[in-house]
């Protein structure tokens, strides 16, 4: 049986059953937005040839393990004092699973960085191309939002996609423009 294409565009996230509760889908769109807002702040500075090695991914993977646990310590303590109680052992490990977002954020800046590290790409390029995944998935938030709440995707949304990768775009720009 060929699966339903419109289901599977259309449907909730991944292989879930039912879309995630307002809650989870709030905490796993944060941890988006501050996964990729942080690791293109984090690709801006580098700029000198000495950064293009090993210096650079570590950078971009220290940020998003930094990120990454502070974003569910963050989350962890405000549904403490939302709830009243502690969080249990299972609540903990959801907080996890709704910061991997931030992880996600750079894993394809932090591998083209190690191609160029690698000799494989010129450095230089390989940050250029890992400055543009990120800024499209700043561009892609609009879309994410849209799913998590089961939303099809509008005009306005793609829209808003285009002001948000021109910002971004403006930021690596002025960057470009101030440190070459």
């Amino acid at each position: 049986m060929a699966p339903n294409l419109r289901n599977l565009l259309h449907g909730p996230l991944l292989s879930r059953s039912s879309p995630l509760s307002p809650a989870n889908a709030a905490s796993r769109v944060s941890a988006y937005v501050y996964g990729n807002v942080l690791i293109l702040a984090a690709l801006i500075p580098i700029t000198s040839p000495d950064e293009h090695t090993f210096q650079g991914v570590a950078i971009v993977l220290g940020t998003a393990l930094s990120t990454f646990v502070a974003h569910a310590f963050a989350e962890g303590v405000g549904e403490t004092v939302r709830t009243g109680a502690n969080l249990s052992r299972g609540a903990r490990i959801e907080e996890l699973r709704d910061s991997v977002p931030v992880l996600s954020a750079a894993v394809l800046p932090a591998g083209l960085l190690a191609i160029g590290w690698a000799g494989l790409l010129d450095p230089g390029i390989g940050q250029i191309v890992a400055e543009i995944t990120v800024i499209a998935r700043i561009a892609s938030t609009n879309f994410v939002v849209g799913r998590l709440r089961g939303e099809k995707p509008t005009r306005g949304t793609f829209l808003g996609s285009l002001v948000l990768a021109g910002v971004a775009t403006a930021v690596v720009a002025i960057k470009l423009i101030l440190t070459h």
